[in-house]
């Protein structure tokens, strides 16, 4: 039985996701009995060293109305194309520090190839169609934007 396809939530959420946040929405999940296989993707922001200095954070900014539908039709596309029994996305907005996380997948299914597929693809769909953008705050207070794992337009 999958869980209802049209059911939506707030997938971004201000500040970083907690482990906290993670634990509880896998808690809701641990007494079914259809699921037999679960997988997590979580998106941690990196401390990276860009032209000698630190990342210290990331600001995170979106074009919140078209975000947020294009995270539904990624989960209904999943739906669609994996025999899934339920599915998480929260993304972060607003500033995450290094080493917190800013994107959490949470999938689950009746077996576990079908978890691993269907987590990859959706994170690829996330990381190439959702309007989120990225600004690396570094140690000295200057700034890059990121664009798929890529840093452009340094700017003080």
């Amino acid at each position: 039985m999958q869980e209802k396809k049209n059911k939506t939530h707030k997938v971004l959420q201000q500040g970083a996701i907690s482990p906290q946040f993670i634990a509880d929405s896998i808690a809701k999940h641990s007494s079914k009995t259809n699921i037999g296989a679960h997988t997590i993707f979580l998106g941690q922001v990196r401390n990276d060293k860009i032209e000698g200095k630190e990342v210290q954070s990331i600001e995170y900014s979106a074009y919140e109305e078209m975000a947020e539908k294009e995270f539904h039709i990624i989960r209904e596309e999943a739906f669609t194309s994996y025999k899934l029994t339920c599915m998480h996305i929260y993304h972060s907005i607003g500033n995450v520090k290094a080493g917190e996380i800013s994107l959490f997948v949470f999938v689950s299914a009746p077996h576990r190839e079908e978890v691993f597929t269907a987590c990859a693809a959706i994170v690829t769909q996330i990381k190439k169609r959702v309007p989120i953008w990225g600004k690396e705050i570094l140690e000295d207070g200057t700034h890059l934007w990121k664009t798929n794992n890529k840093h452009t337009d340094k700017t003080s």
